[in-house]
């Protein structure tokens, strides 16, 4: 991801976006208090994205975005509600409501039986010479007990849930393909993909 932000801010690459599943791991942004990491479960890498602690693993999709914002505009508030505005119209498409909250990172749905709020999808993002790098992790169908070894994304008091735990019955592949048909609406035309 470094090489092609490099080649990207260049001139010598195209924008670019992953779309991934990883092993589990947890990783730690610059924000990232050593006593949030409770249980060492799995590796920890020190991601140098903003943010706190993120766990990353199967049935999860994380997007890297890799775009030069010197020709979409310099502003890393409107990069980030973009993001965000991405993330919700994918999981609108499944028919569940994501929304923003103020004061706190990432995209939140709410139990409409109990009224609890949880978080469905992560944001950590680091600019270098206005072109992006790392981007989201959007909750499908992981392992929900493994985000118990760290305090995700620094707030305690709030769950975290995934399609799956809302009754959401969806394939990575097929949450990608959102991702990727929800792109344009967002941020026009596509950059390649991975």
């Amino acid at each position: 991801m470094e090489s092609r932000v490099a080649a990207i801010r260049a001139g010598e690459a195209r924008e670019l976006v992953w779309l991934v599943e990883h092993p589990p791991t947890y990783t730690a942004g610059t924000s990232a208090r050593p006593e949030d990491l409770v249980e060492a479960r799995f590796p920890s890498f020190n991601a140098g994205r903003g943010g706190q602690w993120t766990y990353h693993g199967p049935g999860q999709v994380t997007g890297y975005v890799m775009l030069d914002l010197n020709r979409r505009g310099r502003d890393i508030r409107a990069y980030v509600w973009k993001l965000e505005e991405w993330l919700i119209r994918t999981l609108w498409r499944f028919s569940v409501k994501g929304e923003r909250r103020e004061g706190r990172v990432g995209i939140w749905v709410v139990d409409a039986a109990t009224g609890r709020e949880s978080k469905i999808a992560a944001l950590g993002v680091r600019v270098t010479r206005w072109v992006t790098w790392h981007g989201v992790a959007l909750n499908v169908e992981p392992e929900l007990s493994h985000f118990g070894g760290i305090v995700p994304c620094g707030i305690s008091e709030h769950g975290v849930t995934s399609l799956a735990a809302l009754g959401v019955m969806a394939t990575l592949e097929e949450v990608q393909a959102a991702m990727r048909g929800c792109w344009a609406e967002v941020f026009g035309p596509a950059p390649e993909a991975a």
